[in-house]
Order: structure tokens, then C-alpha cells, then sequence
């Protein structure tokens, strides 16, 4: 949990850092008002685009979302990723109104975290050209990707983010049988990372990698050991721990 002083300077560290990849900086708020600030200081930075999640908690109209995000794509000129995560929002994006949402110049695509695949075969159905559909869930990136999605922002490519490009690299490619084997090696690795509230279990991970302590700020409290007796063999299965 970063104070705004802090996000900040997350973004201008990576920024700094990546030298030849794009960065996407997370610029979301609950406030149009933040959300725009957000936006234009993420930009001032030297970001490539910016990861805006939807309007959490106020729960606003479908009508709400599209000036939200209307709002932000005004205030910048750099691409928008609207992240749309019903089960941390309490809003839905649906599809009619991303599809009105994807006429929006500087609006650029969706990390869609519904989980609904229906809804999400219906994005990929209507999306106008250019506009990308991104899994928000690593245990979906493989049959998105087979459907027409473009690739993934993902929780385990923190920890094994070679793997990750492999297996969207391969789902691109049309190398099913490739990607459906990383697939299936990482998927006990994808639900055990949701094993408690995200980011709490990456947390730990990365923490016994040597980035950072691995204790998240309050309100989240540090993984429990049944949380890590679930996860740690798995991470020894794959390596990683």
C-alpha cells in the first residue's frame, strides 16, 4: 500500500529502469479527480500508458464509467488500459459499455478480470481493431489467448517471468500444444498464489526471492502458515523457491 508520494516514484524508478520496454503505470482512483492527477503526473514521468481500474467501492452507473474514463483519456496523451475487476470494484464493466468506452480516443484496450468468458468472447467478438484485450488472470490466459486475446498482465510473472512469456509467446505463435504444457505446469502455481487475498501470497514470494521483506503494509497482514504450507511445495516443485 504506497502513499502517493510513493507511486510516484515506483513510476519514475521503473521508468528509469526498463530502458527498452514500455511501462504501464497504475494511475487508478475511486475519484476522477485523483484518477486524472494520477494520469498526467504518470505521464510527466515518461510513462508509455497508464493501467486505470475502475471506480471501486462508489459503485457508479455504466454511464459513470464511460465519463470516468472519458475524463482520464481528456487529460493525457498517452494510451489507457481500463482494468475492469468486478470482484474488488463491485461494478462490472460490461461489454456494451466497454465497446462505447473503445471509440474513446486514447482509450487503448482492457485488462479484463471478470471471469466471466462469456462476456469476454463477447469483447473480443465487438472489439474494433487496435483494441486490446488483456487476461487479468493468469489461469485464463491460455483460453483468452486462444480466443483472440493479445496477452496477459499477470501475478506470476513476478515470480517466473520467463515461463509467462513463454507460454503467451507460444499462445501468439499458435503453438497450442507448447503453451497449454506451461499452462498446465503453472496452474497449481496460479491458484495457490490466490491462496489468501492478492498480493499477500506474491508478496511472500518475492520476499524469499530477496525483493523486499515480504510482509505487506496493513490493512494486509503477512501470508499465514497454512498459507505457506500450500504454496512453499509448489514453489519447490517449480523451482523457484
Amino acid at each position: 500500500m504506497l502513499v502517493h508520494e510513493e507511486h510516484l516514484r515506483v513510476i519514475e524508478i521503473v521508468r528509469d529502469q526498463a530502458k527498452r520496454a514500455k511501462v504501464l503505470a497504475g494511475a487508478g482512483s475511486n475519484s476522477t479527480h485523483e484518477a486524472v492527477a494520477l494520469s498526467r503526473s504518470a505521464q510527466d514521468l515518461g510513462a508509455d500508458g497508464v493501467l486505470s481500474i475502475s471506480p471501486y467501492c462508489v459503485k457508479p452507473t455504466q454511464d459513470g464509467i464511460v465519463a470516468h474514463y472519458s475524463a482520464i483519456a481528456e487529460s493525457v496523451d498517452i494510451p489507457i488500459i481500463i482494468y475492469n475487476i468486478p470482484g474488488r470494484t463491485g461494478v462490472n464493466i460490461t461489454a456494451d459499455t466497454l465497446m462505447r468506452l473503445a471509440e474513446v480516443d486514447g482509450i487503448a484496450g482492457v485488462k479484463e478480470a471478470s471471469g466471466n468468458m462469456a462476456q469476454i468472447q463477447d469483447i473480443l467478438r465487438r472489439r474494433p481493431k487496435g483494441f486490446e484485450v488483456l487476461s487479468g488472470d493468469d489461469a485464463l490466459t491460455l483460453a483468452m489467448m486462444s480466443l483472440g486475446a493479445d496477452g496477459v498482465i499477470s501475478v506470476a510473472s513476478n515470480c517466473c517471468p520467463a515461463l509467462i512469456c513463454d507460454l503467451t509467446r507460444n499462445a501468439a505463435a499458435g503453438n497450442v500444444a507448447a503453451a497449454r504444457a506451461i499452462h498446465e505446469k503453472l496452474l497449481p502455481l496460479f491458484g495457490a498464489l490466490f491462496v489468501e487475498s492478492n498480493p499477500i501470497p506474491i508478496k511472500y514470494v518475492m520476499g524469499g526471492l530477496g525483493y523486499g521483506t515480504g510482509i505487506p503494509r496493513l490493512p494486509l497482514t503477512p501470508l499465514t502458515d497454512a498459507g505457506k504450507a500450500k504454496l512453499d511445495p509448489i514453489l519447490k516443485d517449480l523451482g523457484i523457491a
